[in-house]
């Protein structure tokens, strides 16, 4: 049998994963066996050990379950074998989805070289199965959304401060360990595990039903009876989600605020009691990699909760962002109607028109292809008529179906029309804008004649001179076309600007000389050149100046 070391993604290692102790990212090989050639056959073998708790299976217990799976078919001939079934166990392995443990037992040395290992599932490899399992069973429709589990969280955060109150009583009155006491701690963590496990089905359902929306909402096909269901969804369910969420956001705001006042006290009695000392704490080493808390018992819990419901700056709540998605896909579905519907949408014969002829070219052969795109489009292929490329290397040996594709206008491609569709707006006559525009070219020019007559007061000594920023713009753009101009730094360059004058030349220095330019921002420095600034007679006189 090959070996399957090379179905696991690349990277991994040859030996037993350790997801626990590994990298987040290094946990993704536990995901290789579904997507792996044998897939059916990893499914069967993950199924068989998840399908039971603390499972202990050896090769000739999943090779005797397998055998009945490929008796019916659902994995490949031979794949029940058992040398094959010992393959993709410690492929498995390797990946880190079962956990290598103790020998089959055996009563010689003989039976103990032929005994093979045990395996267990690990922890991560049964969440990755019940994953995908869910998406395997899943419907591609709509996911309905548990609107009684939002009172139900109001009602829950409401309990919770209520216990609350009465722990701080009961400890104020006969003292933390009473027995009243542990039953009030008792009832604290029933209310927060159930408060917890209901918003996250709230909040798994409401992700899921918005991922179909979106997807939908950007189809184009729809046809009119899909059109008529989803406009019903729309705008009575996704309106009434969006309702129930505002509704009770409000006084969920309230009483989150009112317990994150008082989180410190309500962390520390759901971790007081007698499985304290199960309970995973910093100070003890190995121990937040031993056990994982329930629901509810970390700061990050109730931050995740509060920020579902309560926004922070830079980062809005969850229920904003619903209310913003409701508000797009409602705007989205009125363009879709808009366009089915309206004079200027596309024609619903053209999209079955279409569709035939797609149809018809796809079961059509080479030559009858040519003829039916010819017939359709007007196009022969005898001489591949196309625009000409920008490159100009026309190919005549090219058929239109790999040639360049050209962008069609939406009025030609879907009304024939090559006219402009909607009315030529009028040219208005703005006399105060262009006075505005005239008096702000007016003060540019002012600035950018100062700045040249600054720049010629400093062209004797640019080192000691205090340039203003409008006149170092000016220099250093002079200076980009004049460096433009030299081919090598032995080379003399020149740039002029014939509006106002002024030419800039660079002539090579010796290597090691800086040329320093002061100005209000600092010295610039140039290596290997020397700047020379004249002012000639300007283009324009009335550059010079203000007119």
């Amino acid at each position: 049998m090959p070996n399957e070391a090379d179905d696991h993604p690349p990277g991994a290692a040859d030996h037993p994963a350790d997801p626990s102790g590994s990298g987040p990212f290094d946990r993704l090989r536990l995901y290789g066996y579904l997507t792996a050639p044998e897939r059916r056959t990893y499914l069967a073998v993950m199924r068989l050990f998840t399908s039971t708790l603390m499972a202990d299976l050896g090769a000739g217990e999943v090779a005797s379950a397998l055998a009945a799976a490929e008796r019916r078919g659902e994995i490949d001939p031979g794949e029940s074998r058992l040398e094959v079934v010992v393959d993709r166990l410690e492929q498995l392995a390797r990946w880190g989805n079962l956990v290598p443990g103790r020998r089959e037992p055996a009563a010689t040395i003989a039976e103990f070289t032929r005994s093979r290992v045990r395996y267990q599932v690990a922890k991560l490899a049964v969440r990755v199965q019940r994953d995908a399992e869910d998406v395997l069973e899943v419907a591609e429709g709509a996911r309905e959304v548990s609107r009684e589990l939002l009172p139900a969280i109001e009602q829950g955060l409401a309990d919770v401060e209520r216990t609350l109150g009465d722990l701080a009583a009961s400890a104020a009155g006969r003292g933390p360990h009473d027995a009243s006491a542990r039953g009030l701690r008792e009832q604290l963590a029933q209310q927060v595990t159930t408060l917890f496990l209901q918003h996250e089905e709230f909040a798994a359902a409401v992700r899921d039903f918005y991922a179909y929306l979106g997807s939908v909402i950007a189809r184009y096909d729809l046809a009119p009876a899909e059109m008529t269901g989803f406009k019903h969804m729309l705008l009575e369910y996704v309106e009434l989600i969006a309702k129930d969420v505002l509704r009770h956001s409000e006084p969920i705001v309230a009483r989150l605020g009112a317990l994150n006042r008082r989180r410190a006290d309500l962390l520390d009695h759901l971790g007081a009691g007698p499985g304290d000392d199960l309970a995973p704490r910093p100070g003890r080493l190995g121990q937040l990699e031993l056990m994982e808390r329930a629901p509810g018992r970390r700061e990050a819990d109730w931050d995740g909760l509060t920020g579902w419901f309560i926004g922070l700056p830079g980062r809005p709540s969850e229920v904003d962002a619903l209310r913003e998605a409701t508000s797009r896909a409602i705007t989205a579905l009125f363009a879709n109607v808009k366009r089915v519907t309206g004079a200027g949408g596309v024609d619903p014969g053209r999209r079955r028109d279409l569709l035939r002829l797609a149809a018809w070219f796809d079961s059509a052969e080479p030559e009858a292809a040519h003829d039916l795109y010819a017939a359709a489009f007007g196009l022969f292929s005898a001489r591949h008529l196309a625009l000409a490329p920008e490159d100009d290397s026309p190919d005549p040996a090219r058929t239109w179906a790999r040639g360049r594709r050209v962008d069609v206008e939406v009025n030609v491609r879907s009304r024939g029309e090559r006219t402009p569709g909607g009315q030529v707006p009028r040219v208005g006559d703005d006399p105060l804008g262009r006075a505005a525009l005239l008096e702000e070219e007016e003060r540019r020019h002012r600035r950018r004649a100062a700045a040249v007559g600054e720049l010629s007061a400093a062209g004797a000594d640019l080192a000691g001179a205090r340039l203003s920023s409008d006149a170092l713009e000016v220099l250093c753009e002079l200076l980009t076309l004049a460096g433009a101009t030299r081919d090598g730094t032995a080379d003399r360059g020149v740039a002029a600007d014939a509006v106002t004058g002024l030419t800039v030349e660079l002539e090579p220095r010796p290597a090691g000389q800086v040329t320093r330019i002061g100005s209000v921002l600092g010295d610039l420095e140039l290596h290997g050149v020397d700047v020379r600034l004249r002012v000639d007679d300007p283009l324009l006189p009335q550059a010079e100046g203000a007119p």
